[in-house]
């Protein structure tokens, strides 16, 4: 038999869930990169495990690397041998360098002349040996967020090993691990007994022997388990568990062998916001909430049990007691929070520090409020939305001092917390939903706010935070941005894109670090660093929205503060970029700017010298161009601004055709040469169409 199977269990101190799906992937990626380094074929290998465990099941393992042909060249036969025959000190130092001898010497003849070689077939190594070698190396690679070092300082990982079970079909590899015998033991389930070792003699009995030991060592057969056990929990009752993949895969690698069980709460709980409960049973507890059939929350939840099943009940009321005292903790909280209104707690931001050379939240609070009169005015909003707007502002960020959020109990609900206080003492709700969604969106994948109060209070807060971050000479720099100022700019552009709102981003950053300026020294190129950064993000906006590369870099020389209209122009324009007539309209400008590229100073344009029908043409037809363009930028109709261009390449094509630019007449050139640079500035109230990237040109470059 030519194949082997190879079992191999690292054993250790239960793993965080993060770092159990890190040391999986590693240990499979790091055996696949081993199988090509050493030339040895695996007909199928997986890595998985437990919070106790990770493994490496390899079946149909080459037993050893196939023996090869090593030819090795030396120096030419000249150098190689004495005028006498014998071995130079040259080819003597090639032997030796190769470990051969004499008589394994040949000539080699090539088209460069003849050579020494030595060709000897190098025998294949025991796979076997190999995996010994590579296992305490591979360990060593695996990259935790953190490792601790115990019994001996020569040795860590993510936490302290315990065992190590090693199969090589059905005979133990003896590896060199300080202070770990590998062997062929492992052990079952924690509520068996830690002392209780489980042996396996052969690889092929992995699972079932884990299995009747109440492991289950594939992560994703726990997934598979708790969805399934999830979906049948609650019997026929009206009541389901709410859907929540990313608890399935946290939960799956907390235990090794779930049961599912039911516990309860007392209903009084229930008037508490349902987020507040959500997160305390799923995000701190990792238990799943559930809804009766209308969608509401009820006062059960679905804990997953890693104990003896014939113990749930009893696994059950201590659950439920820890859910109590946390809900407790919530309702007492929230309780004392609305005795008094948000306004109030608004009092004590000045408490808190946002940034040391920005101030406290209470002077955040006040630029916030400066930058809404500004997006309002520039809005024009009623004066019902301009007082929803400030009133938003003043409040949205008191919900960070009250008792629920101080207490750091329940951090992520920054906003969600404003939104139930402000709704339970009586805000409008669009004041409430506004304290929500200015902080969205939170990530790229996370939703815009839905609110005109909401968006234009999340502009403001943001722009603050880059502007003031940014102000002060903390610009981010590569993959470092602790102050998410990438997140938060993206931010922006997102919600005036999403809103179709008019507004002079550019602007508006200015007055955000003239507020700043009057409060701390700005560094001094703050104002470039923050139109650059801005600049940056717009580009990516136009990208992300489908906008091909070179006609985001044909319109960017425009104004760009105008984020709506820079995307409108571009979207005409990439609309149209295939097409034949508006490619052969690429082609005449590119030849206009090509052939004016080197003139330094342009001539004034001398309409009585234009003496050639095409050139008379050009120019009376760029004169109508003009006004139509007027038009058409006026009414921010890009589609027909193009239309025009397109139609006025066909006198492009012809001028190319009848005139020579470059004549011997130093005047006449001279003034065609105007005539081309009116031409080339008309398009580019349009576009830079000459950074348009054609097929042909690209084909070009391959």
């Amino acid at each position: 038999m030519n194949k082997s199977h190879l079992l191999l269990e690292i054993g250790c101190e239960e793993l965080p869930e993060k770092q159990l799906d890190i040391a999986i992937g590693s240990v499979e990626s790091q055996f696949a990169a081993f199988l090509a380094e050493n030339k040895l074929h695996c007909e199928n290998f997986q890595a998985s495990g437990t919070p106790r465990r990770v493994y490496l099941n390899a079946q149909g393992l080459d037993l050893r690397q196939k023996d090869e042909e090593i030819i090795k060249t030396g120096p030419a036969i000249s150098i190689a041998f004495t005028q006498d025959g014998k071995l130079s000190p040259a080819g003597i130092g090639f032997l030796k360098k190769n470990q051969a001898e004499e008589d394994a010497v040949y000539t080699q003849k090539t088209e460069k002349g003849s050579f020494v070689a030595i060709r000897y077939t190098k025998a294949g190594k025991s796979s076997a040996e190999l995996i010994k070698a590579w296992i305490p190396q591979m360990l060593w690679q695996i990259p935790f967020a953190k490792r601790m070092i115990w019994n001996s300082r020569n040795y860590s990982f993510s936490r302290p090993l315990r065992w190590i079970l090693c199969l090589w079909q059905d005979q133990t590899l003896d590896l060199e691990i300080p202070d770990i015998v590998s062997g062929d033991i492992s052990f079952g389930n924690r509520y068996l007994g830690l002392d209780k070792a489980l042996q396996i003699t052969r690889a092929a009995d992995y699972y079932s022997s884990l299995s009747a030991a109440a492991v289950i060592p594939s992560v994703h057969e726990r997934r598979d388990m708790i969805r399934t056990q999830l979906k049948t929990v609650l019997g026929n009752s009206p009541y389901e568990v709410i859907e929540d993949e990313r608890l399935v895969i946290t939960v799956a690698n907390l235990v090794e062998y779930p049961t599912a069980v039911v516990g309860e709460f007392e209903a009084e709980y229930l008037k508490l916001p349902e987020k507040i409960i959500i997160s305390t049973i799923s995000q701190n507890q990792k238990y799943f909430s559930v809804q009766d059939s209308l969608g509401k929350l009820t006062n059960r939840f679905v804990f997953v049990a890693n104990g003896n099943p014939q113990y749930s009940q009893l696994i059950r009321k201590g659950n439920e007691k820890v859910v109590k005292a946390r809900l407790a903790d919530a309702l007492w909280y929230y309780n004392e929070d609305t005795k008094q209104p948000l306004q109030k707690w608004s009092e004590r931001l000045s408490e808190v520090v946002f940034q040391a050379k920005l101030g406290t939240l209470a002077d955040k609070t006040k630029r916030i409020l400066g930058l809404v009169e500004s997006i309002t005015s520039a809005l024009q909003a009623s004066e019902t939305a301009r007082q929803k707007a400030l009133r938003c502002a003043l409040l949205c960020k008191a919900d960070l001092v009250t008792n629920m959020l101080g207490e750091k109990e329940f951090t992520k609900l920054q906003g969600y917390i404003g939104m139930q206080y402000a709704l339970a003492e009586g805000e409008e709700e669009e004041v409430a939903v506004g304290i929500y969604e200015h902080y969205m969106p939170r990530g790229s994948a996370d939703e815009l706010p839905s609110t005109h109060t909401g968006s234009i209070v999340a502009i403001a807060d943001k722009l603050d935070t880059v502007a003031g971050i940014i102000g002060i000479g903390l610009l981010p720099t590569g993959s470092g941005d602790p102050f998410a100022l990438r997140r938060a700019a993206n931010g922006i552009v997102q919600i005036i894109s999403a809103q179709g709102w008019d507004i002079d981003l550019f602007s508006l950053a200015d007055e955000a670090l003239e507020q700043i300026g009057s409060q701390t020294e700005l560094e001094p190129n703050a104002r470039g660093n923050l139109h650059g950064f801005l600049e940056q993000r717009v580009v990516g906006l136009l990208k992300n929205n489908g906008i091909a590369y070179d006609v985001v870099d044909s319109v960017m020389h425009i104004e760009k503060s105008r984020i709506n209209d820079l995307e409108q122009r571009a979207k005409a324009l990439n609309a149209l970029r295939t097409q034949p007539e508006f490619i052969q309209l690429v082609i005449g400008f590119k030849r206009v700017a090509n052939i004016i590229a080197d003139t330094k100073e342009f001539a004034d344009l001398d309409p009585t010298k234009l003496t050639e029908a095409a050139e008379q043409t050009l120019y009376t037809g760029l004169i109508t161009l003009h006004k139509d363009i007027d038009l058409a930028l006026q009414n921010k109709d890009y589609p027909q601004a193009l239309r025009y261009l397109i139609d006025y390449g066909k006198a492009i094509d012809e001028f190319f055709e009848a005139i020579l630019v470059n004549c011997d007449d130093f005047d006449l050139k001279a003034n065609r040469h105007a005539l081309l640079k009116l031409v080339k500035n008309e398009f580019l109230r349009v576009a830079d169409l000459s950074l348009i990237v054609l097929e042909s040109e690209q084909q070009e470059t391959r």
